[in-house]
């Protein structure tokens, strides 16, 4: 087993499916068997989600919304996600726990890093909701903030591609993909994994990000086994 404790980073918008908007929960289940099976390994296992698929902070600015209210309502969004992803781990028999950056005791626990250890080492899910707790900052400088302080070995970013390329694969045919690649030519070339606070984040701290395909069944595993999935980002 090549990694004990990872930080999943999800989209939003992957949760949507082939639909416009919402949660499509094939999706919810095939996400929560893959997480389970990690947990089944005595993987320690936290995520965070994002919440494009409900709202998006700057899309609601172009509507007229003030972008910090936008950004705001963007953060609650992912709580619904982390909420719905919750739901979907404890019925397939997964112990979870949410944690937000946004005090909400109804429905999560206030992040605090202790509790979040202990949840780990005792074999829970930790999903953290409401990024960074901040406007201006996305779902991604979130994960990468939570994976430090919490000391994951590694963040996997579970996308819709298999991988980092040097160019759009779903509209370029001739993209060429990278099996591992550094952070300074991912700088260099201009790509774009994370936003840049939470990709130079990573790069200060020494934290390798792996970029794969999460829809394909089995890819979670293969990566905590060792075996070469998508794209590994290091120093």
């Amino acid at each position: 087993m090549k990694y004990k404790r990872i930080l999943l980073k999800l989209s939003g918008e992957a949760l949507m499916g082939d639909q416009q908007y919402g949660i499509d929960p094939s999706i919810l289940q095939n996400y929560s068997q893959q997480i389970k099976e990690l947990v089944d390994m005595r993987v320690e296992v936290a995520i965070v989600i994002g919440g494009g698929n409900i709202f998006r902070g700057v899309s609601g600015a172009a509507t007229g919304i003030d972008r910090v209210q936008g950004d705001y309502m963007g953060m609650l969004a992912t709580v619904i996600n982390g909420m719905a992803l919750q739901s979907a781990l404890e019925s397939a028999g997964v112990k979870t726990r949410l944690q937000t950056a946004i005090r909400m005791e109804q429905v999560a626990e206030p992040f605090i890093k202790r509790k979040a250890d202990r949840h780990l080492e005792k074999g829970r899910v930790v999903i953290f909701g409401a990024g960074t707790g901040n406007p201006y900052f996305t779902t991604d400088t979130a994960a990468t903030l939570k994976a430090i302080e919490i000391n994951a070995e590694v963040i996997l970013k579970g996308t819709r591609v298999d991988g980092i390329y040097n160019s759009d694969p779903e509209k370029d045919k001739n993209a060429v993909k990278f099996n591992s690649i550094s952070f300074e030519e991912v700088y260099k070339k201009g790509l774009k994994i994370m936003d840049m606070t939470a990709f130079t984040l990573s790069q200060e701290n020494k934290l390798p990000i792996i970029v794969f395909d999460m829809n394909k069944k089995g890819n979670l595993k293969k990566i905590i086994e060792g075996e070469d999935v998508g794209t590994l980002v290091t120093i």
